[in-house]
């Protein structure tokens, strides 16, 4: 055995033992709290903040409640000041938008989906129960407001329904590529806008008809428009009741990733607090980033992210100057001040929205980036520390080591892998399990090659030469 062969095995076993190492400390911290399922049991979770934070997760596609998988299952919960659960509701396959009922102190209404059987769908395929309901986070009593059956379960489930006035909600259908009006008392269809109307589904989006716009969230604004992200479009869409897409407005277009790249869950933040303005969780971009309204042009005012923000969907705007933001990848939602610092965290499996109750619904409450004067964020933050109780760690000497490997598994292949996997992952795990294969790869060819095979096949060879 020659030295530089020994020399080539240690240095395989050594990466081996770090990377193993990574992956055992990450699975024990999540063992002993880390990122997970909220019990329910009333237990502290998360440091004590001014309000009342309701979460909705979204469990995994195939990883998910249904006995799929080891991902967590999917929740919708209340967290008091103090930091302890005080609901807790897992009866849905899925949770997606949370919105406060105005004029109710401890109410909410919420966005779900139920994986139904074949059997239950009355045929041979299964499908989805998109539905509404309302529940009173102090006595536990739900209350179904609305609800339809759509076939399949991946591209059909309904992302986003907001209130336009007591009898009616607006429905991001996202199976259909349409928003729609419906009056829930009477379960008639008052008023739709088609995507294909002012889209060619040939040229545009995603595939067609499987998940064309993927339209992940309606919001109605003070002036009575409708304000509509189109995530496979890379655009957020404003439409009049009346005559429909006001072009103008579009904020983004289809593949300049550079603006936006599949995003999720827009906010608008409304003149009275500094805009028009726009804040969208960037998902693919992985960032949260503010687009203000100036002269008739979108001019981005803000953006923030840091090492761990991993394929974020929800970010609001809290009156005073910090940003909510829910970080579905990085399993946490976190409280991000006016200088960019995390200063509230919480570990929650695979988070899809939050809500800060007491400062009314998304954005509405919070101001702008340019009145708030935030600035560019992304940069300062991204090496930045956390703030003192904020949920943040110090990695010691190997951390800008890991974080410098974790950074090569950024963008939409890194999120679709880190999708499937389990919920206490993150993408330093990802790459310890890349950087096992491959050392593992790696070694066994070159043990190939140092074989009395490999000899033995070259020495014809040399035979014939002499």
């Amino acid at each position: 055995m020659t030295r530089r062969r020994l020399a080539g095995r240690l240095l395989a076993v050594a990466v081996l033992l770090l990377a193993a190492g990574t992956l055992v400390t990450g699975f024990a911290a999540s063992s002993d709290g880390g990122a997970g399922q909220v019990t329910g049991t009333g237990q502290q979770v998360a440091p004590p903040t001014d309000g009342t934070t309701v979460v909705a997760t979204d469990s995994n596609t195939w990883l998910g409640r249904d006995g799929e998988g080891p991902r967590a299952s999917a929740e919708l919960f209340a967290v008091a000041p103090n930091g302890t659960v005080t609901y807790y509701n897992d009866t849905h396959t899925r949770y997606w938008d949370v919105d406060p009922v105005e004029g109710e102190a401890a109410t909410v209404e919420y966005v779900y989906a139920d994986h139904l059987t074949p059997e239950a769908c009355g045929g041979e395929s299964v499908c989805t129960r998109n539905g509404v309901e309302r529940v009173n986070l102090e006595t536990g009593e739900v209350t179904s407001v609305y609800s339809r059956v759509t076939p399949g379960k991946h591209s059909t489930r309904w992302h986003d329904v907001d209130r336009l006035d007591e009898d009616h909600l607006v429905v991001a259908d996202i199976g259909r590529d349409r928003v729609y009006v419906v009056n829930t008392t009477t379960g008639l269809v008052t008023w739709s806008w088609d995507a294909r109307s002012e889209y060619d589904v040939a040229e545009s989006g995603g595939p067609y008809p499987e998940d064309w716009t993927h339209l992940n969230d309606v919001e109605v604004l003070d002036d009575g428009r409708i304000m509509v992200s189109l995530r496979n479009h890379d655009q957020v869409v404003f439409l009049e009741r009346e005559t429909g897409l006001q072009e103008e407005w579009t904020l983004g277009s289809d593949g300049n990733h550079s603006r936006l790249y599949e995003q999720h869950n827009p906010d608008y933040i409304p003149e009275a607090q500094g805009g028009p303005a726009v804040i969208v969780a960037d998902s693919e971009n992985n960032r949260l980033v503010e687009y203000q309204r100036e002269e008739g042009r979108w001019t981005e005012s803000w953006a923030w992210s840091d090492r761990q923000l991993q394929w974020p969907r929800d970010g609001d705007r809290l009156p005073n100057g910090h940003t909510l933001v829910t970080d579905s990848n990085g399993n946490r939602v976190v409280e991000v001040n006016d200088a960019g610092k995390v200063t509230w965290s919480m570990d929650v499996a695979f988070p899809y929205e939050a809500e800060r109750l007491e400062t009314g619904d998304e954005s509405t409450g919070g101001p702008s980036a340019q009145r708030a004067d935030l600035g560019e964020q992304t940069n300062a933050s991204a090496g930045g520390a956390s703030e003192p109780g904020s949920g943040g760690s110090d990695g010691g000497p190997l951390e800008p080591a890991r974080n410098a490997i974790a950074g090569l598994f950024d963008g939409p292949t890194a999120n679709a892998v880190m999708y499937v996997l389990p919920a206490w992952m993150s993408r330093i795990h990802l790459a310890a399990l890349v950087t096992i294969v491959v050392t593992l790869v790696v070694w066994s060819a070159a043990e190939a090659y140092w074989s009395a095979w490999t000899v033995d096949l070259h020495r014809p060879v040399e035979l014939e030469r002499q």
